[in-house]
């Protein structure tokens, strides 16, 4: 799925499925403003014998950690989506691991250029918006999921 050309994509051209569907383009609804962390991080070991005729250690690569991932949307009507599926979480609901597809779209939204699936995606953090009576921002809500795995295609 991933596109090469000469000239990067813009930022500003992504769609989010949370895992409550499958990958046809109506179920990406959520309609967020932001998407961050998306990325790992692999673990480096250092070794080295005493007899080594290198004065410098052996990298050895170990385990993997995957990056919390940020999204942020303008509260909307649908408050129960995201609520729902945290508050079972919370609940120990061990069956609440998703699939969530997040997709950068060409300029014209033709299609996908890249993906990333996060697999047992669950949500820890559910974020309400800051309000003020003087405000003039939109309200904005914060989720952050946390995955076993990324995949990049």
């Amino acid at each position: 799925m991933a596109t090469y050309r000469d000239t990067p994509y813009s930022q500003f051209n992504f769609r989010v499925n949370l895992g409550t569907g499958g990958p046809s383009p109506d179920d990406f609804k959520a309609g967020f403003q932001e998407v961050a962390g998306l990325g790992m991080e692999i673990h480096v070991a250092e070794y080295r014998t005493g007899n080594s005729k290198e004065n410098s250690p052996v990298k050895v690569t170990g385990s993997y950690k995957i990056n919390d991932v940020t999204l942020k949307r303008g509260v909307i009507g649908d408050v129960t989506t995201l609520y729902s599926w945290i508050d079972a979480v919370r609940n120990g609901d061990q069956t609440q691991g998703r699939t969530v597809i997040i997709q950068l779209m060409d300029e014209q939204h033709n299609g996908p250029v890249q993906q990333w699936t996060l697999t047992n995606a669950r949500p820890t953090k559910l974020t309400g918006p800051a309000l003020t009576g003087k405000g003039t921002d939109v309200a904005i809500e914060e989720l952050v999921l946390i995955s076993e795995r990324i995949e990049q295609s």
